[in-house]
């Protein structure tokens, strides 16, 4: 990937200046702007339409929750890739409900957020792994909705390689990741994952993410074997 262009969102300035330092080493990356609060990366999101915005949560004047939710409502190519100091649960839900494409902590290595950036400007959605076991533990004690009795009925139209994709997504993994573990290319695996969005009626990968995690609630899993030969 080519020319991914970054608004960067922190109230902060050492730190914001850090962030465009830091996306801006890599290649691939362009910072298109920086800003230090809700109202103006909105502003700033309408006039540069950037692939990506790194936005902060807590944010003066209009929080980064509120101003994730007007980003993506607006319609436009951005998504948003939430970078916070605070590992709270309220914060990830609150994200994701917003409309946010993935959720990474600022004390993560450099690499990971600009890997972050790619992965969420390529259409993917990434979670901070702290983050995803901890919704695993807390989503799978809950009693059963109808929605999850719907899930599980649509959970039944998937393939078997489509469940072995659906469990890696609740790992965590990206598509490489996938592709390398069940030893098909990354293509085979983003038309499974296509076809998992389809059957489940789900809008993207961190939906798969909570809603598989929910079905391990709510049945035995299936044990899934390392195949031998690519499809």
């Amino acid at each position: 990937m080519t020319g991914v262009r970054v608004l960067v969102c922190d109230d902060e300035q050492l730190l914001r200046e850090a962030l465009v330092r830091l996306v801006g080493a890599a290649g691939d990356l362009t910072v298109v702007g920086a800003v230090g609060d809700g109202a103006s990366a909105v502003e700033a999101a309408a006039e540069h339409e950037p692939d990506v915005v790194l936005m902060d949560i807590r944010l003066p004047g209009m929080d980064g929750i509120e101003a994730t939710r007007r980003i993506v409502a607006r319609g436009g190519p951005s998504r948003v890739l939430i970078l916070t100091t605070y590992d709270l649960d309220s914060y990830v839900y609150a994200g994701l409900q917003a409309g946010a494409s993935g959720f990474l902590l600022k004390d993560a290595p450099g690499e990971r957020i600009r890997d972050g950036i790619r992965i969420v400007a390529s259409g993917q959605s990434v979670l901070a792994p702290e983050a995803t076991t901890r919704m695993i533990q807390a989503l799978q004690p809950m009693l059963p909705t109808d929605e999850d009795r719907a899930l599980l009925e649509a959970a039944g139209r998937l393939t078997e390689r489509e469940r072995e994709v659906c469990e890696l997504i609740a790992q965590g993994l990206s598509n490489d990741e996938i592709a390398a573990h069940l030893v098909i290319s990354r293509y085979t695996v983003k038309v499974h994952v296509s076809s998992i969005l389809t059957k489940l009626d789900l809008p993207d990968r961190i939906h798969v993410l909570i809603s598989w995690s929910r079905l391990r609630g709510l049945r035995p899993s299936r044990p899934s074997q390392r195949p031998t030969a690519p499809d």
